[in-house]
């Protein structure tokens, strides 16, 4: 209770309720979250089980189309899906893969870099160097060619067992020096500064001077970096669903349905890849938003009142 008072007296939140741009993007943001998680709850059928599947019902258009069925309110796609349970339930995976990717590249990003800007030297030189490999190849390059050769060295079949957790481990070492780099640059102020001179002479060692001192004061661009990387974690994953590197179609995330129904976009099933697509814009434009407002905020020397 005592740090929820302290909250809602704090700046943080009297500057998020003047904006109302932050206020509407988180907004959508949560009714997004609510719904696609309690998909099991709210959605209509449950594109996983089969039986609730019938392949008559395939491309039906929305229901306020002429050919449309009441039953499906934004129509079905080629299995027979309905697209409005499809939808809740692929955007509940595409935000799964991002939250759980960018943690796991947070957890290496900073751990890497508060060892590289504490200790310097060497170690320095090595992480540092490393990183910029990294950076040198795209993520979706370095996507692509783990998941393909993972793909044809162990078959499809294993591959759409495990395609969440690749996606999720691909994404997340493929990014981690965005955050290494950032996380370093922070520790290099920080630790010439007196408190931690103090800390130093009372005798702590340098693990709980790292984590419990100089690392508390880095996680205000950690914060920023983390809400714009949910996002483009997202649209990696969309791209590489979208190629057939992602999710199976048995297990539709939102990039696997833009990329299912593409094929019948001109043949006029436009609503199959259209209305996911314009899902995924909101979800990465509402993320996107609240991370350049966190930005600002953060950051005094650009917050304007």
């Amino acid at each position: 209770m005592r740090y929820w008072r302290l909250f809602r007296k704090s700046a943080f939140l009297y500057r998020f309720r003047k904006d109302k741009v932050a206020v509407a993007s988180f907004s959508v943001l949560m009714l997004l979250v609510v719904m696609s998680f309690s998909a099991p709850l709210i959605a209509p059928y449950d594109p996983y089980d089969p039986v609730q599947i019938d392949i008559m019902d395939s491309d039906i258009p929305p229901s306020w189309q002429a050919e449309g069925d009441t039953r499906f309110a934004l129509g079905t796609d080629a299995q027979g899906r309905d697209m409005w349970s499809t939808m809740l339930y692929g955007t509940r995976l595409s935000i799964t893969i991002g939250l759980f990717a960018v943690l796991l590249q947070s957890l290496l990003g900073i751990a890497l870099g508060l060892v590289a800007g504490y200790f310097g030297g060497r170690i320095d030189s090595f992480l540092m160097r490393l990183a910029d490999i990294q950076l040198s190849f795209s993520t979706l390059m370095v996507a692509i060619v783990v998941l393909a050769v993972f793909q044809a060295s162990f078959g499809t079949e294993l591959y759409n067992e495990l395609a969440l957790f690749m996606l999720i481990l691909v994404i997340g070492i493929a990014e981690w020096p965005q955050y290494a780099r950032t996380v370093r640059a922070s520790v290099l102020a920080e630790k010439r500064k007196e408190y931690v001179d103090a800390v130093r002479v009372i005798g702590l060692n340098r693990r709980r001077i790292m984590f419990r001192h100089i690392l508390p004061n880095t996680l205000s661009p950690i914060l920023v970096i983390s809400t714009v990387q949910v996002a483009n974690a997202i649209m990696s994953e969309a791209a590489l669903s979208f190629l057939g590197l992602g999710m199976p179609v048995n297990q539709p995330s939102l990039g696997s349905l833009i990329n299912s129904g593409f094929e019948f976009i001109l043949s006029g099933s436009w609503w199959i890849t259209t209305f996911p697509a314009l899902l995924l814009v909101v979800l990465v434009l509402v993320i996107n938003l609240l991370g350049d407002w966190m930005r600002d905020v953060l950051n005094p020397k650009l917050y304007k009142e």
